[in-house]
C-alpha cells in the first residue's frame, strides 16, 4: 500500500531512481559549467535581481541534489555526528538527493532520499506529517492558524524558526539577504541546466576578510526562478556547496501528492507543538530522557543566566565581514565545564574540541575550527566567535570585545 494515494508503483521506484542521481550527482550538478551558451536576450544584473525576487509560479516539482565540500577536520567527523540517524549530515558534507512537490504556501512535500529509506515531509494545510520509512513512524502535528501563529510569535517574543535552505530557491533567498554595497552583482554565461535554458547571476563580496570568493546562481530564462546556487570559496575552481535540480516540472502537482496515509505498522505520534522532533533524528521527550530530575537538573545549570544577558548572543560588523559573537554567563559556562564528562557525547565533544590547533594572541588564547567557507574560534574564557570570514578576523573581533 502507497503512503500517497495516488501513483503506488511509482512511490516506491523514487528511492532507487533517485539512487541513481545520487551516484551520478557530481557529474549531473556539474552539468551547467559543461553545456554550450544558449543564445538568450539580454538581460542586466538589475534585472535578474528584479526577477528573482518577483518570480511567482503556481507549482513545480523536481529532483534536487545537494553537494557540500567544506573540508571539515577529520577529527570533528561533523558528518557522522550531526544527524547521522536522518540523513541531515550529508546537507553539512556529502552528497544528498532530495524530491521536491510545490502547489502553493500550504501544499507542499519533500523527500530525503537516502539508500536504506527516505524521510518526506508533507504539508497540506496545517496538517504537517514527518515521515521515516526506515524507522517506520510517522509524526503529525497541525500548524496554528495565521493569526494565533504570529500572535505566539508575538507573545514570545520570537520571529518564525528559520527552514533549512536545501532547494535553489530557498539558497537564493538567504544569499539575496546578504547583497549590499559591499557585494558586486554581475551577469555570467547563460546555460542549460535540467533541460531548461538559463541565465547566471553573479555575486561577489568586496570584502577581504570573506571566505566566500562569489556566489553563482542560475536563473530559469522563463519562470525567472533559481534552478542553481553554487558558493565558491577564495582561490577554489569547484563550489564548496552546490544545490541544483537535475530534472524540474512547473505543472502543478496533483492534491494526491500531498496525502499521507501512514501505512500498515508505522508508528503514529500525534504531537504537541512543543514537542514535535524528526523521526530518526535520536532525540526524545522529556519525559522519555532517563533520570529526568537528573537531566533537568543540569539543562538549568547549563541555561542559567542566559535569558538574563542581553549580550550573550549578537553580532559585530556587518556584511559578509559579520562575525557572531556568543558570551555565555558566568554561572552557565561553569556548569558546562562541571558536566562535560558526564556523559558519552560530552566526552567525544571535548576530545574534538581537543584535537583543533590551539592558536593564541592579545585577546587570550583558545582553539580553532576552520573550514572552506566557516571559521569558529573557541577561547579558552568560553566566549564563541564564528562567521564566514578569516581567522584574523575572528581574533581582531575577539581582541575588540574583551
Amino acid at each position: 500500500m502507497s503512503v500517497f494515494t495516488s501513483r503506488p508503483a511509482m512511490r516506491w521506484l523514487v528511492p532507487t531512481a533517485s539512487a541513481a542521481v545520487l551516484v551520478g550527482g557530481g557529474v549531473a550538478v556539474g552539468a551547467l559549467a559543461a553545456s554550450a551558451d544558449p543564445v538568450l536576450p539580454p538581460r542586466s544584473a538589475e534585472q535578474l535581481l528584479v526577477d528573482l525576487q518577483t518570480a511567482e509560479v503556481d507549482g513545480m516539482s523536481g529532483t534536487v541534489v545537494h553537494r557540500a565540500e567544506l573540508g571539515l577536520p577529520a577529527a570533528l567527523n561533523l558528518a557522522g555526528q550531526i544527524g547521522a540517524g536522518n540523513g541531515l549530515g550529508s546537507l553539512i558534507d556529502g552528497t544528498q538527493t532530495l524530491r521536491v512537490w510545490y502547489a502553493g504556501p500550504d501544499q507542499a512535500r519533500l523527500a530525503m532520499v537516502r539508500t536504506l529509506g527516505e524521510t518526506d515531509v508533507i504539508r497540506n494545510g496545517r496538517d504537517v506529517w514527518i515521515w521515516s520509512s526506515q524507522e517506520q513512524q510517522a509524526t503529525h502535528f497541525e500548524l496554528p492558524a495565521e493569526g494565533d501563529a504570529d500572535a505566539a510569535d508575538e507573545r514570545a517574543g520570537t520571529d518564525p524558526a528559520p527552514e533549512l535552505p536545501v532547494t535553489p530557491q530557498a539558497a537564493a533567498d538567504e544569499v539575496l539577504k546578504a547583497i549590499d554595497p559591499s557585494t558586486e552583482v554581475s551577469v555570467g554565461r547563460s546555460a542549460e541546466l535540467a533541460g531548461r535554458t538559463a541565465y547566471e547571476l553573479v555575486l561577489t563580496p568586496r570584502d577581504e576578510d570573506s571566505l566566500v570568493e562569489e556566489i553563482r546562481i542560475a536563473i530559469d530564462s522563463v519562470e525567472y526562478v533559481p534552478l542553481r546556487l553554487a558558493v565558491y570559496p577564495v582561490g577554489a575552481d569547484r563550489a564548496a556547496i552546490e544545490t541544483a535540480f537535475t530534472q524540474v516540472s512547473f505543472d502543478t502537482p496533483d492534491e494526491e501528492q500531498f496525502v499521507f496515509n501512514p501505512p500498515p505498522g508505522t508508528e503514529v505520534i500525534e504531537a504537541g507543538e512543543d514537542d514535535v522532533a524528526a523521526p530518526g533524528d535520536g532525540s526524545r521527550g522529556p519525559d522519555q530522557l532517563p533520570g529526568d530530575a537528573e537531566t533537568d537538573g543540569m539543562l538549568e545549570e547549563l541555561t542559567q543566566g542566559w535569558a538574563d544577558s542581553e549580550d550573550a548572543v549578537r553580532t559585530v560588523g556587518s556584511g559578509w565581514g559579520t562575525v557572531l559573537v556568543v558570551t555565555p554567563p558566568a554561572e552557565a559556562a561553569a556548569a558546562a565545564e562541571e558536566h562535560a564528562g558526564d556523559s558519552a557525547e560530552g566526552a567525544q565533544v571535548m576530545q574534538m574540541l581537543g584535537d583543533l590547533p590551539a592558536v593564541d594572541g592579545p585577546w587570550g588564547s583558545g582553539r580553532l575550527f576552520s573550514s572552506a567557507l566557516f571559521t569558529a574560534l573557541i577561547a579558552d574564557d568560553g566566549r564563541l566567535f564564528a562567521g564566514a570570514v578569516t581567522p584574523e578576523r575572528l581574533y581582531e573581533v575577539a581582541n575588540e570585545t574583551r
